[in-house]
């Protein structure tokens, strides 16, 4: 049985008009525990109101998410999510907001604190637990978004566009982290990004979304996630076959953007 199905999910946002927006319609996939899986696709495709599906934030207008045999109905602990701002607690210590989930569940400190050290090494801020977050940098702020996922020990790992915010080079040293957490941890994760290069590197699957209604256009199956596992991605963005599908779905998004521009000028018109 699959970990995560999502069964032919549809998403209508009525406007007070007496219009409405077709977010997404009919999107249908299975994903095995433990798969990596990238969402593409250009703006308006409904990527990131699937998420929030999947995540239990919306309810879908039809259509259902299942997971580990049962149906999502709303925010759980089995469900982690990272924002592209890692909504933190700026005030409080670095340990503290990792502690936070495991806190909250009541565990006791002899109980948690183990695992939040071990994932503050993991993520590299073993020297900044006491440091409040406040003062940490963008990359150090998502470090600790993704220590404080992983103490809760979600099943699914939600990612939306965690990266978008960062430098070039820091962007790069995640990409790296995501990775080997991904291969450490055997967690299940989707990542929604606008990045096709990020798309490529972090998706052993990677799903391309079309607009009007949002709906999956294509899927690749990709062998770039494990062969950056503890590599140097610079090294694997020179295997032929990245580039070779790097230029394929930019063409595909600027043929579905060029589509999207030419709706918006008959509707002017």
């Amino acid at each position: 049985m699959s970990a995560l199905t999502i069964d032919k999910v549809s998403m209508r946002f009525d406007l007070p008009n007496g219009g409405h927006v077709q977010a997404l319609k009919d999107v249908s996939l299975e994903l095995q525990s433990g798969e990596l899986m990238s969402v593409l696709g250009p703006s308006g495709c409904g990527k990131t109101t699937l998420l929030n599906i999947v995540a239990g934030f919306l309810a879908p207008t039809d259509g259902q998410i299942v997971l580990n045999g049962h149906q999502v109905t709303g925010p759980d602990a089995e469900r982690g999510m990272v924002f592209q701002q890692g909504a933190l607690f700026e005030w409080m210590s670095v340990r503290d907001n990792v502690s936070f989930g495991p806190r909250m569940k009541g565990q006791k400190r002899a109980e948690y604190e183990g695992n939040v050290n071990h994932l503050l090494d993991v993520v590299g801020l073993k020297d900044f637990k006491e440091k409040a977050v406040y003062e940490l940098s963008g990359g150090m702020q998502q470090r600790v978004a993704l220590a404080r996922c992983l103490a809760n020990d979600p099943d699914v790992i939600l990612m939306d566009e965690p990266l978008g915010a960062l430098d070039a080079l820091t962007r790069e040293k995640m990409q790296g982290l995501v990775l080997k957490l991904w291969k450490e941890t055997g967690k299940t994760i989707i990542l929604i990004t606008h990045s096709v290069e990020e798309a490529l590197l972090l998706g052993e699957r990677l799903l391309v979304m079309a607009p009007r209604p949002g709906r999956i256009h294509k899927e690749y199956r990709l062998p770039f996630a494990d062969e950056g596992v503890g590599k140097d991605l610079r090294e694997v963005k020179k295997n032929p076959e990245f580039g070779e599908r790097r230029e394929e779905i930019l063409s595909m998004i600027w043929d579905m953007e060029e589509e999207i521009m030419g709706r918006t000028e008959e509707a002017d018109a």
